[in-house]
């Protein structure tokens, strides 16, 4: 293919490779020697570490797809969107994009539109000259400088104010901008991608989020599932998690006994994989297996942890609504293997 619309549309087809016009029967041959390995493959569901403390599991049919896309994608370089709930692991995600592009080696940057104040969100990505504002007595680069040949994660995009999705519509469609108190233009290269869990047709209709933006933005899209809709992974990241854990506290593992593996698997995480690994922090910390299970059984005094606390209100970026109270099964989960079950025990 020659045409860079061609090779996202081909990618969010399913295509596993692709070829960029002219190419030689040596680099055809390796496509196709590659593309029949991942055909081959068994998708063990082993952890994949990306840097220190960032792990990537695609133990699932959903995750090894969003892995798939992320590859062929990683070497597109287009603005990419992922969509998903608070904790599904959107920043992981832009990490191993970034990871496996051609950037690879140059800056990762990550700014949470939502943890910035709204009046300094400005000079943190475009920066400042000294006398901008009172206190600016030096000039000072923003992300966008720091990130010059590397890659920006704008985490919750849907929290920035609208006037400033103005200017960052600019960047994305000229790669420049100017510093605040300043007149002359920066020119950066920059890879944006962007994360956020709100409803977008909703955000775009409250005026919350600029369609125009929207649609810069979403060059390709990925939307990332609920931990309740990847069980499977279930067992593979309580291993990890408390592998990681024992470490980090200095203390010896606790067992995942089939009692403990069978409540995780039937509670729903409404906070995903950061819910799941405050679970295990805490049973390491406790020690207490009757505790732990008891911690994700239903209640019905408003108290704690329920499996019927897992529909998403307004966040999932659009993605479909989790089960009602009068639509759980007392014995969600049960499908998963009892070997699967077995193996993850410690």
């Amino acid at each position: 293919v020659s045409d860079t619309r061609k090779v996202v549309q081909a990618i969010r087809l399913g295509a596993h490779d692709y070829l960029t016009k002219p190419f030689q029967k040596a680099e055809l041959d390796t496509v196709i020697d590659q593309c029949l390995g991942v055909n081959k493959q068994n998708y063990p569901g082993d952890v994949e570490e990306l840097y220190d403390d960032v792990f990537f599991v695609a133990a699932s049919p959903a995750m090894r797809k969003i892995r798939s896309q992320a590859a062929l994608v990683a070497n597109v370089d287009i603005p990419v969107l992922m969509l998903g709930e608070s904790g599904t692991g959107k920043e992981v995600v832009a990490r191993l994009i970034h990871k496996l592009s051609p950037r690879a080696h140059r800056t990762f940057l990550k700014v949470n539109c939502a943890a910035v104040p709204a009046d300094l969100l400005e000079s943190e990505l475009f920066g400042y000259e000294a006398g901008a504002f009172t206190g600016a007595t030096h000039p000072k680069p923003g992300k966008f400088e720091l990130c010059n040949k590397g890659t920006i994660l704008l985490d919750e995009i849907g929290e920035m104010p609208p006037l400033l999705q103005a200017k960052l519509l600019h960047v994305l469609q000229d790669q420049q901008f100017s510093r605040l108190g300043s007149r002359s233009v920066i020119k950066v290269d920059v890879r944006i991608l962007a994360a956020t869990n709100i409803n977008i047709p909703e955000a775009i209709a409250n005026k919350q989020l600029r369609e125009d933006l929207y649609y810069r933005l979403n060059a390709f899209m990925l939307q990332l599932p609920p931990l309740r809709e990847r069980k499977e992974e279930i067992p593979i990241l309580l291993k990890h998690f408390m592998s990681r854990m024992s470490e980090q506290y200095a203390r010896p593992p606790l067992p995942l006994s089939q009692a403990l593996l069978q409540a995780c698997l039937e509670y729903a995480w409404p906070g995903n994989l950061r819910e799941l690994n405050n679970f295990v922090k805490r049973y390491l910390v406790l020690g207490d297996e009757k505790l732990a299970v008891q911690e994700l059984q239903p209640k019905h005094d408003g108290s704690g942890p329920r499996a019927d606390s897992s529909s998403p209100t307004s966040e999932g970026g659009g993605g479909k609504a989790g089960p009602q109270p009068d639509q759980l099964e007392p014995q969600a989960g049960r499908g998963i293997a009892q070997d699967q079950l077995q193996s993850a025990a410690l």
